[in-house]
């Protein structure tokens, strides 16, 4: 499934203050949410990912017409577990696991006229990005600071970030 939501596990997750805190996670207390085939967010091995916790506000903004222009999301973050399933999509195998405890993120995306959205995410949050991407992925990365990305026709182009990032794929090799 290639959701907006599900790659860029926005806000605060996936998809936020200064620092990525990895935790130890026991992977059978915590179901996946989504796993995704191997190739789609690791190379190698399919991604598990689960979020609990958070607290979201939702706010839409809408022109004269009724149509939607922008959407501001903001709030609490979440626990997300990432989880390495192995190299096998018919039968997974949950393998080693973290999970990061994100402190919030406030995303704001614009929905613009010529029907591509601009996304900009701060605090901290997560990106899949797929092999048809640009960057081409796959990869997973979790962010504590600022990302710019820009959505087409379901291609995600990644446009800029500051701040830290933590490959989350080489963190469950």
């Amino acid at each position: 499934m290639k959701s907006t939501m599900m790659r860029t596990l926005v806000p605060a997750t996936l998809a936020a203050a200064a620092i990525v805190i990895p935790v130890p996670a026991a992977t059978a207390d915590v179901p996946p949410d989504v796993i995704l085939d191997p190739g789609l967010g690791c190379p190698g091995f399919a991604l598990g990912l689960s979020r609990s916790d958070g607290n979201l506000v939702v706010k839409k903004f809408f022109d004269k017409n009724g149509n939607q222009v922008r959407l501001l999301e903001a709030g609490k973050g979440t626990l997300n577990t990432y989880t390495n399933y192995g190299p096998d999509p018919v039968n997974p195998v949950a393998g080693k696991s973290i999970s990061i405890r994100t402190d919030g993120s406030v995303t704001s995306t614009k929905f613009n006229p010529d029907g591509t959205i601009t996304v900009t995410a701060t605090g901290h949050n997560g990106l899949i990005m797929y092999p048809t991407d640009v960057p081409a992925g796959p990869t997973t990365t979790q962010y504590t600071g600022k990302i710019v990305y820009t959505i087409e026709a379901g291609i995600f182009t990644l446009v800029s970030t500051t701040g830290r990032a933590l490959d989350v794929c080489d963190a469950l090799k």
